[in-house]
């Protein structure tokens, strides 16, 4: 995700009102020794544009934003090849999100919008005018509707895939701008803040309010747990999703703007520039394995894959997932720290 202010995962449950947080800052980073992005070797490297930001990954293909062109790219994961660009009115600057079949786009410009893109026919279909896009913000999809927070006071919009309305509008606290929907519940960080609220995406209600590391942006969810890189000091935190409660936080040592998260392969991988790729064990929530160098800045797991972008070389790299484990396995030749 680009380098602006980002402070960018079935079953029934109840949750308290407020949940407490509980900490256990585990190792410290510095006990890992980084190693080199040349180390790995990408099967693949895409070009797209001047810039790429935001991944998405659907059933057969690979969605990647681009600035020079204002567009989103599909890749066929079985060439490795771009198969389809679609222009955009305006900067992709808040996400992807699938869902009714459609990409979801949220533009922002002078008149922010919503695309929706069909993924069957890679077309815009429509540009619903929304009442504002938070750059490095998000977009997500629950059962029945989009949800998109498009102010700083905290206003998450249930829209209409078919019709563009917005058919609730939820408060959460203000300074709240990336949500996430899993079974059954819309997570949102609150950036501005050191804390993550649950919302019921049938009701709109609010569940839960649980603390996580400072500034949490970026949220993937996987292995029941939703898990917050928090931009302030560079943290991951790992919430259970029932009861919703914080269980740990530990340091990866990789804060500041942009970065992404995401779950796979029994690990969570973050990116932030500088620090490209990290993998943690999402069972016993332990630092593995850090890589450092040129690249980074969004993510996504897909196809027996990572698919890292290089936001200011314009580029998407396809890492083979299992190969990059074993790699962390290794020793790493020369370690920095």
């Amino acid at each position: 995700m680009k380098l602006t202010p980002r402070f960018r995962v079935r079953r029934a449950f109840a949750f308290a009102a407020i949940a407490p947080a509980f900490f256990a800052l585990a190792a410290h980073a510095g006990d890992v020794a980084q190693r080199s992005m040349t180390s790995l070797t990408p099967q693949a490297v895409i070009a797209l544009g001047k810039t790429a930001d935001w991944v998405a990954i659907t059933p057969d293909a690979v969605w990647v934003g681009s600035t020079g062109p204002n567009a989103v790219h599909r890749i066929d994961p079985r060439t490795n090849a771009r198969v389809a660009t679609i222009a955009l009115d305006g900067e992709p600057c808040a996400g992807l999100a699938t869902g009714f079949g459609s990409l979801w786009v949220p533009l922002c410009g002078a008149t922010p919008t919503l695309a929706k893109i069909d993924l069957a026919s890679n077309r815009l279909v429509a540009s619903f005018k929304v009442a504002g896009v938070q750059a490095e913000g998000g977009v997500t999809t629950s059962d029945d509707g989009v949800w998109l927070v498009v102010d700083k006071n905290g206003s998450l919009l249930r829209i209409d895939p078919a019709t563009g309305d917005v058919r609730q509008t939820v408060r959460v606290p203000a300074g709240s701008y990336n949500p996430k929907f899993d079974h059954g519940i819309v997570w949102v960080t609150r950036v501005d803040g050191a804390e993550i609220t649950a919302v019921d995406a049938k009701t709109g209600t609010i569940r839960a309010t649980v603390r996580t590391g400072p500034h949490p942006r970026f949220l993937t969810a996987g292995a029941g747990s939703i898990w917050t890189l928090n931009q302030g000091d560079g943290s991951l935190t790992r919430i259970d999703a029932s009861p919703a409660r914080a269980t740990k936080t530990i340091a990866l040592e990789t804060p500041g703007h942009g970065g992404d998260i995401a779950f796979g392969g029994g690990a969570i991988w973050t990116t932030m520039m500088k620090t490209p790729l990290t993998m943690i064990d999402a069972e016993t929530m332990t630092l593995r394995c850090q890589w450092a160098g040129t690249g980074g800045d969004s993510l996504g797991l897909g196809f027996d894959a990572i698919w890292l972008t290089d936001y200011h070389g314009g580029t998407i790299s396809r890492f083979d997932l299992n190969e990059t484990k074993r790699a962390c396995e290794r020793s790493p030749s020369t370690p920095s720290r």
